[in-house]
């Protein structure tokens, strides 16, 4: 790693410790020239490739937690579910995106995805959020969906 402050090419790690969010890693350096031997820190950071999403009609679009986020709360307004546990669930929802290692993924992968995470988060959004993605388009549909959400019941 190059010194900060005289440009030598060469130095050492004195101290290593993760960062309060765990995304990185924070790193005190000793310049190993003779002449500076002053410390600096940097920052390691995981790279994270660009995640894009086929929708249905078959455009492509960058990932945008901002609108999976948005989603999810409106499926749960006014439901007994915290911003926590909502962000819990986008952050869920996204890891296993990332770990798949695949750049493009259906919509309807990640929708599957969100309903499973609602399955568990409450029940009355998970259906909520169901009649949007899976069009509903009459009671008879909706109600299927209730009742297959009673037999699954643990």
């Amino acid at each position: 790693m190059r010194c900060p402050f005289c440009g030598f090419l060469e130095s050492k790690v004195v101290d290593s410790r993760p960062t309060d969010e765990g995304s990185s890693i924070r790193r005190r350096r000793e310049c190993l020239s003779e002449s500076c031997q002053k410390r600096f820190t940097t920052y390691e950071n995981v790279e994270s490739q660009p995640l894009f999403v086929i929708k249905r009609n078959g455009s492509v679009q960058a990932f945008d937690r901002g609108k999976l986020m948005r989603s999810i709360a409106a499926a749960c307004d006014k439901r007994h579910v915290s911003l926590d546990q909502i962000e819990a669930a986008v952050s869920e929802i996204e890891q296993q995106l990332q770990g798949t290692m695949e750049r493009q993924v259906p919509s309807d992968r990640i929708g599957e995805m969100v309903m499973e995470q609602l399955r568990e988060l409450d029940e009355v959004a998970y259906v909520r959020f169901a009649s949007v993605y899976r069009q509903f388009t009459d009671v008879a549909t909706f109600l299927t969906e209730v009742e297959r959400l009673i037999r699954n019941r643990p």
